[in-house]
């Protein structure tokens, strides 16, 4: 019999604030320039939900050649620029987080300052402040299980004990590998068919979060 939840780990981009079709639509110009053209859909399939760490290791694993240093300098204006016009949070969040009671955390594939300057920037990051993982604490990113094990480490929460909230397919392996439940966000970028599989329930509406937490 599954344990009763105790902690909810939630993704950051994509989950709590809309910013995944802002990065992909960056991420299409960032990848010609470098010489590894792709559609918004490969990026999606390829990239979404991973760190930009593995990001560049990809490039320069299909390039052949290391990027130079410091090439993320001439594309960070790009995500800046688009992020601060048009950055909100995921529609219906507000309202979930507003009526979730279990504690809860964010275990991201982003870094630490893009973490606090985005959630502040849609005034989420009082929400989370104080427990917020990024990937850069772990060896391993997703869809490695290491973050969402560090997370409920950190939170004092046994793995089998833990909802994740993901909407990319390589959180929600994460997850699984983590030994926990998840709930496949929909309402996205990824397609609901490549987040569906085993402890994972998908859905498409924020607003709906509370009850499938209560549910799980």
């Amino acid at each position: 019999m599954d344990k009763p939840i105790e902690l909810v780990i939630f993704d950051c981009d994509g989950v709590l604030i809309d910013s995944e079709r802002l990065a992909v639509r960056v991420d299409v110009i960032v990848l010609e320039a470098l010489g590894w053209p792709m559609t918004e859909t490969e990026v999606v399939e390829r990239f979404v939900g991973r760190s930009t760490a593995d990001f560049a290791a990809d490039v320069e694993a299909h390039l052949g050649r290391p990027l130079p240093e410091g090439w993320q300098d001439e594309y960070r204006p790009l995500y800046e620029a688009v992020f601060r016009d048009e950055l909100a949070p995921v529609d219906g969040i507000e309202d979930a987080l507003d009526r979730i009671t279990l504690p809860w955390c964010v275990a991201s594939s982003s870094t630490h300052h893009h973490l606090r300057t985005n959630l502040g920037q849609t005034g989420l990051l009082e929400r989370f402040d104080g427990s917020i993982f990024s990937a850069d604490e772990v060896t391993h990113g997703k869809p490695a299980p290491d973050l969402f094990l560090h997370a409920a480490t950190r939170m004092g929460t046994d793995p089998a004990a833990c909802i994740v909230v993901e909407d990319s397919r390589h959180g929600i392996a994460a997850a699984r590998a983590a030994g926990m439940r998840s709930l496949g966000y929909s309402g996205g970028l990824t397609p609901a068919a490549w987040l569906e599989g085993p402890g994972t329930t998908v859905f498409d509406d924020m607003r709906d979060l509370p009850r499938l937490i209560a549910e799980a």
